[in-house]
Formats: C-alpha cells, structure tokens, sequence
C-alpha cells in the first residue's frame, strides 16, 4: 500500500510536490523524512535528466523555396532544384545534399504561418512564443530553460548564444544568455590576471561599496550584482572553462563541422550540451535575401549544410540526440514569387507560410507535416502556429507549457498562451 501510493504522487513540473499531496501520502503511513528525501531525488533526477536545446538561428529570415519547400517547374519556383532526401518521398532544395543524407533523423514542418513580418518583431516572436505588444519584455525561450531546467549553482552559465540574441526580459540577469562571438575560444574576461591579494582587496572594496548602496535603497539591484559576481568568479575557475576551446578536440572533428562560424559554433554547441548547458544558440547571418537569392544561396547553404548534419550526426554516435532538441529555424519565409530587383532579383518578407527544422528529443524523424500548394502560396495542409511550435518544444524538452510567469508587477503569464502539439511530431 505504501510503495503504490509513493509511484502515485503528482509532480509538478518543478519536480516537486504540493502540499496537499505530501500530506495525502503522510496521512498514508509514508515516513516524513523518507518520503521527504525520496522527494528530493526525484526532482533532482528530473532537474540533471540532460534535456538540452540546440538553436541555429538563420537571422534574416531564409526562402522555404530554396530550403525545405521547393517548388522546381513552377512560375515561383526560379532557378533552384529539387533532391531526393534519404527518407523516401521527401525532396528538398538542391543546396542541401548533407542534410538530405541526414533526414531520417529530421521532421520538416513545411506548414508554419506567422504573424510578423517585420525583422525584429518576428525575430521577437520565433524566440519568445509572443507578440511585441505591451510594455512587457518577455524572455528569450532559452532563458525558461535556464530558469526550469539549469543547475542554479552552475560554474558555467544555462545558457550561452553564439551571437548575439534577446535578452532574458522580465526573468532577470541570472537567466540571461551568455554572449560569445569566437566560437572555440575562450570568452573575454574570464582569466583572471590580477593577483589574489590585490582581488581580494578590490572585492571587499566592492563590498563596502555595494553595502552603502544597498543603504540608500538599491538593495534588490545590489543583490543582482553581487550575485553575478559570485557566478563569474565561480566561472573563471571552473574546469568546465574547456568546453569554450577546441584544444582537446580532434582536429579531424573539427573539419567534420566546417571552419565557419556557423560550423565552429555548432561544434562549440554540442561541447557545451556535453558539458551540461540546457539551452544553447548559434546564430547564422546572411540570410535576408531581398536579391541576388540564388547565388547567395550557394554561399550560405554550404556552411549551414556541413555543419547541422555533422552535429545531428555527432550527438546521435554520442548518445545525445534522444534528448537534446535541435531548432533550425529564422523569424519568416520569404515571398513565392520572385521580385523583380535588377540585375538579381530575390525574394521579400512572407509570414503566411514558412517551414523549419527539428530533430531529437522524442520528435519523429523522416517526416514532412504540412502542405502548401504547388505555387508555395497558400498551406493546404496540416497549418502550425507559433504557439503550436512552442508547445511542442515544451514537450520535447519536458517542461510546462501551461506555466505561470511573472512581470516585474506580478503580472501572472503563461508561456504559451494557446495553440497544441504539433499533430504526429513525437514518435
């Protein structure tokens, strides 16, 4: 009777347990303390489970004609081809043969539709699952993950972008991303070349100076502080300081991903996920294509080609693809039909249907969900809003969707308000 009712109690998605259901239990003839310490392990195997986020973030907004949707043959269709990925029946885009070899791993969603079609309003949109509306400033969806599913104690931040990205919002500095620009090498700041006693000096100086400032009324800011100092200390003796740096990996892995940035910080994702950091951002640039849409797709696509499918490759041989989800993704589509810019002409901003990428985590590869008609204008199928994408990525990573956030005025918000799971996408 006892054992039964343990294996019945209702976690929230902390990890934890209400009130109630601990007195339930107790009522039940559970030992306090016992009960109390198979609690604590519970939520810390549910905390150090390993879920992580993998982001690629194509800034600018890339063509679903020229990426997932091509439409070969067809007025809108241009100069780009169609092949044949490794999962029968799916074709994408001619620029992409190393992640059409990947694909059995991959669920293409060729049928999103936005909102946005204004760079930093979409962008705002794709990263935080809300519109830009209101004075509120909503956090960047890595920063929840930090917040749900990091280690508060970490010696290396819960989250680290690879290129700049929004901030944490209203969820505050101790969640928010950690900017690097030099994927494999250390980031600035964190050697620390000032000797002990002259740092410890300057610290209680510090301390003195953040007591009086805390006097005055600013203790909540002084607080804030204090403990990012904490955690950049703990950060410049941290042994985990490696997984910034390619020194100890082969140089045989490091080709695999590609020398570009976009390669080099996909690799730099992968030692970060390794080394314990739940959500991670690579930013990829260059694709706002308003012009010259075919050639520049011929510079571009190769970097983003090598470099997903080599870390698709690498976190499944490693073990890590079951539970780390990857994103490749921008904040819309671009137009079907090709605008009329002289010599090189390309394609503008589209919202009513765009398509992305998205791999591990329980989400079933070799798919396509989705359908839009042969011009590329119009979803004939299976339509995914932005609130269905994020709650779907709320499941992959095992989080509630349904939870409350607070503005700074105790403001309460869901993080996803509305939408369903993608219909199919988890196997």
């Amino acid at each position: 009777m006892q054992t039964d009712a343990l294996l019945h109690l209702n976690l929230n998605y902390r990890g934890g347990v209400s009130r109630r259901n601990f007195l339930q239990a107790a009522a039940l003839g559970i030992g306090g303390s016992s009960l109390l310490s198979q609690f604590r392990l519970h939520a810390e195997d549910l905390k150090k489970e390993g879920r992580s986020c993998i982001l690629l973030w194509l800034a600018g907004a890339p063509s679903q004609m020229e990426t997932w949707d091509p439409k070969p043959g067809t007025p809108n269709g241009g100069e780009t081809k169609k092949i044949q990925t490794q999962t029968s029946g799916v074709e994408i885009a001619h620029y992409w043969p190393k992640i059409a070899a990947a694909m059995n791993e991959i669920a293409v969603i060729r049928a999103m539709t936005g909102k946005e079609a204004a760079h930093e309003r979409g962008t705002y949109h794709l990263h935080t699952g809300h519109r830009m509306l209101g004075i509120e400033k909503f956090p960047h969806f890595g920063s929840v993950v930090a917040r749900e599913l990091g280690d508060p104690q970490s010696d290396i931040p819960n989250f680290v972008s690879i290129g700049q990205t929004l901030s944490s919002g209203f969820l505050g500095v101790q969640v928010a991303p950690f900017i690097i620009d030099r994927p494999g090498m250390l980031p600035d700041n964190v050697t620390n070349t000032t000797p002990d006693l002259r740092q410890r000096r300057r610290l209680a100086l510090l301390s003195q100076q953040e007591h009086e400032f805390a006097q005055a009324g600013a203790a909540a800011l002084v607080k804030e502080q204090s403990e990012l100092y904490q955690k950049a200390n703990l950060m410049m003796t941290s042994p985990r300081l490696k997984a910034f740096q390619f020194d100890d990996e082969p140089a045989a892995m490091q080709e695999a991903y590609g020398k570009s940035q976009t390669g080099q910080g996909l690799l730099v994702a992968r030692r970060l996920v390794e080394a314990g950091v739940p959500f991670v951002e690579v930013r990829s640039t260059g694709w706002d294509m308003h012009s010259s849409v075919f050639s520049s797709m011929t510079r571009r696509a190769p970097e983003v080609d090598q470099g997903l499918s080599q870390l698709l490759l690498d976190l499944k041989q490693r073990g890590l693809l079951e539970k780390t989800l990857v994103l490749c993704m921008g904040e819309f589509g671009r137009t079907p039909k090709i605008n009329a810019r002289s010599p090189a002409p390309g394609r503008d901003h589209w919202v009513r249907n765009f398509n992305l990428l998205m791999a591990g985590a329980g989400i079933k590869g070799g798919q396509v969900i989705g359908k839009t008609d042969d011009n590329g204008q119009e979803i004939i199928e299976d339509p995914v809003q932005v609130d269905d994408l994020f709650r779907s990525m709320c499941k992959a990573m095992r989080m509630d969707a349904d939870m409350e956030l607070h503005t700074p005025v105790g403001r309460p918000v869901r993080l996803v308000d509305g939408g369903a799971v993608i219909n199919g996408l988890f196997g």
